[in-house]
């Protein structure tokens, strides 16, 4: 089954940064008037390149196969036998290949604020009230377990659990046969989107 991780406030501030963007290319286009619309849409293209490359495509996808990484500009793929640690910092680093290497994730990250936020959930809070009424809800079974796994955890440790979970258990699936090597590729998406942000600026300068 596959599973997508990525920052949900920085994929939704993305979209809304297109519906923004979607209406004001809207209005230049009907009251354009020149160089100051080729300067405003311009202006808009460059932005809307950078979110496209910081807020909607990272992702870390985890398939059946093995670890899916996009980042920015780069596509990196790692069949689960090569993985061999996974620690997690500010962002997720997963150690792969005989020579140690390591590829960062792009997302999640863990800031310093959202960990604080996780230490403060790993410290029991002590029951107010006393006697037959409690002032605290009661949790369910479920609600328990959720607790307890994320207690001291951000999302960034969550997912690397996942990721060290997973490959620990396709390795013992698949001890004979022989691991894939890493893919890494250019991400086309990213280069695309940048260059119409290139030939924009340059429109607008070179054209009166």
């Amino acid at each position: 089954m596959k599973q997508v991780y990525r920052s949900r406030t920085a994929f939704a501030l993305g979209w809304v940064w297109l519906a923004f963007v979607a209406f004001n290319v809207y209005d230049l286009t009907a009251r354009y008037n020149g160089k100051p619309s080729l300067v405003a849409g311009a202006v808009l293209g460059a932005l809307t390149a950078l979110v496209y490359l910081v807020a909607l495509r990272p992702a870390t996808v985890v398939t059946e196969d093995g670890l899916l990484a996009r980042n920015p500009l780069r596509t990196t793929f790692l069949p689960w036998k090569l993985i061999k640690d996974v620690t997690v910092g500010h962002t997720i680093g997963v150690h792969y290949g005989e020579d140690d290497e390591v590829l960062r994730l792009w997302t999640p990250m863990s800031t310093a604020r959202e960990r604080a936020r996780a230490q403060r959930r790993a410290v029991p809070r002590p029951q107010r009230g006393r006697g037959r009424f409690q002032t605290e809800p009661v949790l369910s079974k479920a609600e328990q377990a959720a607790q307890e796994a994320f207690a001291g955890k951000t999302h960034a440790d969550w997912v690397g659990q996942q990721i060290t979970e997973r490959a620990e258990s396709a390795k013992t699936r698949v001890q004979q046969a022989e691991a894939a090597p890493a893919r890494a590729t250019w991400a086309i998406d990213s280069v695309v989107v940048l260059v119409v942000a290139v030939v924009l600026v340059i429109a607008a300068f070179l054209i009166n």
